[in-house]
């Protein structure tokens, strides 16, 4: 018998592309642990593997004599067929999983993706500002358009329970943003080693579980409807392009995560994922720069990194002056990246830089 976590992993997703209409959304598929009587019996008890369990799915729903609206798995639980909200925009009828996204460009990346129709599981170490993000959503677009979730990148059980609660609320999802990450400036001849450990966790080895824990249920979904197409987007940096002066650490993990990228679009195009990395210039204004106490202007201020700067000020105008296009990045700049990659089909393994001529690829 499969665990139970995994065959709730393997049902839901294998449900929203078996149901789903030709050239149709996939639909929302909720599953909660009681049964129905009314509902389609299907039991997998047998079944030793995902794969068989996938085809005796296929099975017991072309042997319906209707398509039935809710699944019940004995000893389970029952997965309800639910239509995706009636939305617009260029993400209508996707659901997306944002890491990162109680702050910053993660909360403004998620808010978007909902704003142009996607149903978004805000996930977050911060679940209270997680939560309060997807209650903002609720309230102005409608109940059931975004989740709060807590979630750990660096720590794998945490990043699987976190996957697993999108798909128990929704059946799957469309797109994964892999935007957690954080940054410890400092001198390689004087950060401290745990500085170091800290940001490579998070930026490289927090991008590297959250594709192990997406891919297995997105390549179900491929695997039923080969038309279909996902896609894995990791915020990087212009950082990840070019070495960055006292600074080695973050560039070292962003540079890593761009390894990471091409590697994981090699490996998994086979199961219709797509996996890019977006490459934004400084984004000065959300609290990574901006912060007064922690941001970057006011650990460059104290480290030194700017010459001759007395202010945060100073330190910030240094570093638009450094920007061909004379501003910082902001969220719009980086959402044409992002839809621009979910719309094109025939673009994976790229680091797409957004950096207003600051860095360019050679």
């Amino acid at each position: 018998m499969i665990d139970k976590t995994l065959l709730i992993n393997t049902i839901a997703p294998a449900l929203r592309a078996l149901l789903a209409g030709e050239g149709q959304a996939f639909p929302m598929i909720r599953f909660e642990e009681t049964t129905h009587p009314d509902a389609l019996h299907f039991d997998p008890q047998a079944c030793e593997s995902p794969d068989q369990a996938i085809s005796a799915l296929r099975r017991a729903l072309e042997s319906a004599v209707v398509a039935p609206k809710s699944v019940v798995v004995p000893q389970l639980g029952t997965f309800h067929l639910e239509l995706p909200p009636a939305t617009q925009g260029r993400a209508a009828g996707k659901i997306a999983l944002v890491t990162g996204a109680a702050q910053g460009f993660g909360l403004e990346i998620a808010r978007d993706l909902a704003s142009q129709g996607a149903c978004v599981a805000f996930a977050d170490l911060n679940l209270t500002g997680a939560q309060e993000a997807a209650a903002r959503i609720n309230s102005e677009q409608g109940a059931n358009r975004a989740i709060g979730l807590s979630i750990n990148v660096t720590d794998a059980a945490s990043v699987a329970a976190a996957f697993h609660q999108v798909v128990r609320t929704w059946g799957g999802f469309d797109l994964l943003v892999s935007n957690a990450g954080v940054l410890k400036a400092g001198s390689v001849k004087t950060l401290p080693e745990k500085d170091f450990d800290f940001v490579t966790t998070v930026n490289y080895k927090g991008y590297f579980l959250c594709v192990q824990a997406a891919s297995p249920i997105l390549a179900i979904q491929h695997q039923i409807r080969p038309d279909y197409r996902s896609d894995i987007i990791q915020i990087n940096s212009k950082s990840g392009l070019v070495g960055s002066n006292r600074n080695g650490a973050y560039a070292g993990s962003k540079f890593g995560g761009i390894g990471l990228t091409q590697s994981f679009a090699l490996e998994l195009v086979e199961d219709g994922i797509k996996v890019n990395s977006i490459c934004p210039g400084n984004f000065f204004d959300g609290p990574l720069w901006s912060d007064p106490q922690n941001g970057l202007f006011a650990q460059y201020l104290r480290t030194g990194k700017v010459p001759g700067a007395t202010s945060i000020a100073d330190v910030k105008r240094f570093y638009e002056a450094k920007v061909p296009m004379g501003r910082g990045c902001t969220t719009p700049d980086v959402m044409k990246a992002v839809y621009y990659l979910m719309e094109q089909q025939y673009e994976t393994g790229q680091a797409v830089p957004v950096t207003g001529g600051q860095t360019m690829l050679s």
